[in-house]
């Protein structure tokens, strides 16, 4: 019902760029720190997707977003890109699988250096542990209202993710849970 509801009030994006794939609804603030939490992708053009939360750090409130077939190279180089623009955002780049990649393309090549450190390693470690972690914040925001949560496209995808038969959480067959995981990275990081 929170979901639908914010579906509803969930404003169009001020601007559009990268094809569509980049949803802006708040430009970057002088003097605001920002957060650019991304999920890498492994799958190809048919596999998930690569995403990128921008979120405010003093109010977790999202302001852009990014969802698309990429490859790590071009993820990384659109990372960098997008958390210059917003004054030199922390990257929050999960770990896992593809990331290790993105990590290493974006200190060795673009030399990019605000990366999020987790237990003295740059980037967030997704686990048993601190997966919940993630996703209960991102259970609180709509909780809270959803007034954070711009994209109509997070707030979809948040209504096809589940918890299946033997209690795991993800999204439901055929579809996708990229946007949410990217968004619970960046509000439990930013915590």
């Amino acid at each position: 019902e929170a979901i639908e509801r914010r579906l509803r009030e969930a404003p169009m994006p001020v601007e559009l760029r990268w094809g569509g794939t980049l949803q802006i609804w708040l430009t970057p603030m002088a003097g605001r720190e920002y957060l650019v939490a991304v999920d890498p992708a492994g799958g190809g053009s048919e596999g998930d997707y690569a995403a990128m939360q921008v979120v405010d750090a003093a109010t977790g409130l999202q302001c852009a977003e990014f969802q698309g077939h990429c490859g790590l190279m071009e993820l990384s180089q659109r990372a960098v890109e997008l958390a210059r623009e917003y004054n030199g955002a922390l990257l929050i780049v999960e770990r896992n699988n593809h990331g290790a990649a993105v990590i290493g393309y974006l200190q060795a090549t673009l030399g990019y250096g605000r990366l999020y450190q987790q237990e003295g390693q740059a980037g967030w470690l997704t686990t048993a542990l601190s997966r919940p972690r993630a996703l209960q914040q991102v259970e609180q925001a709509i909780n809270q209202g959803g007034q954070s949560l711009m994209s109509a496209r997070l707030l979809r995808e948040m209504k096809t993710f589940v918890r299946d038969e033997r209690g795991r959480t993800g999204a439901a067959e055929g579809q996708h849970d990229d946007l949410v995981m990217a968004m619970g990275i960046a509000l439990a990081a930013r915590n």
